[in-house]
C-alpha cells in the first residue's frame, strides 16, 4: 500500500506547475481590480488559469498562452484600433508575435498580452468580458462613423 501512495504523492508533486513570474501594474493594489480578479474564468479555450506571483495578474496555460495585468495606465485618445467585444472596449496593438489588448474607458485598465499564432484574441476578450465588465466604464471607443460633420462656412 505505501508503493502505491508514493506513487500518487509523485504523479501530484510532478503535475503542478511553478507560479506563473509577472510585473505587477503601477496601480495593481486599486480596490477596482478585485472585482473583476475574482470574476476570471478558471480557463480560456482549453488553456487552465495558472497561479502567479504578483497581485491583479493572471495567467493562462502552461506555458503562458495569456497573460492579464490590472492596474495599467488607462490608454488616452488613440488612433490604434479598438474594438468592442461584449461590451467591452479594447485598444490593440500588433507586436509580433505578442499583442497587447488594453481596457478602454475603464479605471484601472486591464492589459492582455497573447500571441494569436496560439490563441486566438476573439476567444480570449469573449470569454474576459463577463470578468473585466466588473470594473466601471466610463468613457467608449470612437470611430469614423461616430463623428459628427464640421461645416465648411
Amino acid at each position: 500500500m505505501l508503493p502505491i501512495v508514493c506513487i500518487a504523492v509523485l504523479l501530484t508533486l510532478t503535475g503542478c506547475s511553478p507560479a506563473v513570474e509577472i510585473a505587477p501594474a503601477e496601480d495593481s493594489a486599486n480596490p477596482a481590480c478585485a472585482p473583476m480578479m475574482v470574476a476570471l474564468p478558471d480557463a480560456l479555450a482549453d488553456a487552465p488559469l495558472r497561479d502567479t506571483t504578483s497581485q491583479a495578474t493572471a495567467a493562462w496555460g502552461d506555458p503562458s498562452l495569456v497573460i492579464l495585468r490590472c492596474g495599467v495606465n488607462p490608454p488616452g485618445p488613440t488612433t490604434d484600433r479598438c474594438v468592442s467585444v461584449n461590451g467591452v472596449d479594447w485598444v490593440i496593438k500588433e507586436g509580433h508575435p505578442t499583442w497587447t489588448l488594453t481596457t478602454f474607458g475603464r479605471t484601472p485598465a486591464a492589459e492582455i498580452l497573447l500571441d494569436p499564432n496560439k490563441i486566438t484574441s476573439s476567444t480570449v476578450l469573449a470569454e474576459l468580458s463577463s470578468a473585466v465588465s466588473k470594473i466601471p466604464q466610463s468613457r467608449k471607443c470612437v470611430g469614423p462613423a461616430d463623428t459628427i460633420p464640421v461645416p465648411d462656412k
